[in-house]
């Protein structure tokens, strides 16, 4: 009760609502998985039975506000999410499409080669494809273990990856723009992709005991994590390819992870009902934030309950951290503080991602639908955006030779919280 005393109801915005046929079974509508475009352009999610819709976010946003009162009957969205791909465009727009991928789509994430960096493969001339920075490409994973890539401006599909043996839950790009794509599987396997050398598989990462559930890019694309069954949390150097080190806490499957934006901290979100925040370069636990209160025994955390975590989502401010669990909640997290900022109901959430500028949170759920809220507005202090502008440039060991007070070491490291 003591958490939710301060904790306000997040401001809902709209949702965007899958097709239904008639008899449609609930199996095979689930979205698994949403996605922003690194520019803010596209928001793509996976609205199930092989579908996958790309919306321009503008227009989208821009519909939510002018139809506020159709909203709340449900025409708006669903008319919005209805729209064919065809109909009044403005040239040089980014368009509406739905992909039919082929199977259920697990996995999502968009790709481009901004800033611009060259590919590794030396033979780069003789490449069927040419990735430019005006280049928005999606990577779909899928329940047959394929990954397949898209043009997200046309629709086109340009290429078919073929070599995991089981289900592609999770896809992400390397945010530097060399289009290096990894794909995380239920095969215990993650497999990492140069789509600047026609979509190569560059490396296998064999490490983990069971499914891997989720992969994320440190900032600056040096460190990798994989999160899966098995209470597993991996740290990757990306450079040469080798384990890091493995991150021990949780108490039962983890099922999603995110870096901070700048790369200081690292949350992963699991069934044991926690979020843990890490320091990535540590491996120290640097916070906790529990979903059932009091905090339950390693022994039930390990086992079925109904505060599963889902999905967690680190916002572009540093400050805020999103989660859906399965109590049919939304918390918004403030990094300052043990207790939700926000919540908001949500049934059968199965994912969450924050918009590229920070500012909206999407969560996805079993129905096929998408929902959006604003995310808890703050100004950050002088101190926090300096924390962060330094912290891209330096490591917590670094932090601690700088010839100042241990208390501003602490503060820079994220140990005050």
């Amino acid at each position: 009760i003591m958490s939710f005393k301060t904790c306000g109801k997040a401001k809902f915005i709209g949702e965007l609502l899958a097709p239904v046929a008639p008899f449609d079974q609930k199996s095979g509508r689930e979205t698994w998985t949403v996605a922003f475009a690194p520019d803010g352009s596209y928001f793509a999610w996976s609205q199930g039975h092989r579908i996958v819709r790309l919306v321009p976010w503008s227009k989208c946003i821009t519909n939510f506000s002018m139809r506020k009162e159709e909203r709340i009957n449900g025409a708006g969205p669903r008319r919005l999410s209805r729209q064919g791909s065809e109909g009044t465009l403005v040239p040089g727009e980014p368009r509406e499409h739905t992909i039919d991928c082929g199977d259920i789509v697990w996995g999502l994430a968009f790709g481009s080669s901004v800033p611009e960096k060259q590919s590794r493969c030396v033979n780069i001339e003789w490449h069927r494809f040419k990735f430019g920075q005006d280049q928005l490409l999606l990577a779909t994973g899928l329940n047959n273990g394929r990954i397949k890539i898209w043009d997200a401006y046309t629709g086109k599909l340009l290429l078919n990856l073929m070599d995991h043996t089981d289900i592609v839950r999770d896809l992400t790009f390397a945010p530097d723009g060399s289009l290096v794509l990894v794909s995380a599987s239920r095969d215990k396997t993650l497999r990492v992709w140069d789509l600047k050398d026609d979509g190569n598989m560059v490396k296998v990462l064999r490490g983990h005991q069971n499914w891997v559930y989720c992969s994320a890019f440190s900032p600056d694309s040096s460190v990798l994590c994989s999160v899966g069954a098995g209470k597993a949390v991996f740290l990757w150097n990306m450079d040469k390819y080798t384990m890091i080190r493995k991150l021990e806490g949780h108490h039962n499957d983890v099922v999603s992870c995110e870096f901070s934006p700048d790369g200081a901290l690292l949350a992963t979100a699991s069934y044991d009902t926690r979020i843990i925040v890490w320091d990535p370069h540590t491996g120290s636990v640097l916070l906790e934030l529990g979903h059932l209160f009091p905090p339950p025994t390693p022994i039930f955390a390990g086992g079925a309950n109904d505060r599963w975590v889902r999905s967690v989502a680190f916002c572009h401010d540093g400050q805020h951290i999103a989660s859906i669990t399965d109590d049919r909640l939304v918390r918004f997290w403030s990094i300052d503080e043990k207790s939700p900022q926000a919540i908001a109901s949500l049934t059968n959430g199965l994912c969450c991602a924050f918009s590229t500028d920070g500012s909206v949170l999407a969560a996805g759920s079993r129905d096929g639908s998408v929902h959006f809220w604003s995310c808890p507005r703050s100004v950050a202090s002088l101190q926090h955006l300096c924390r962060m502008a330094l912290r891209r440039v330096l490591t917590t060991q670094q932090v601690y030779t700088l010839s100042i007070p241990q208390c501003m070491q602490d503060f820079l490291a994220y140990r005050s919280l």
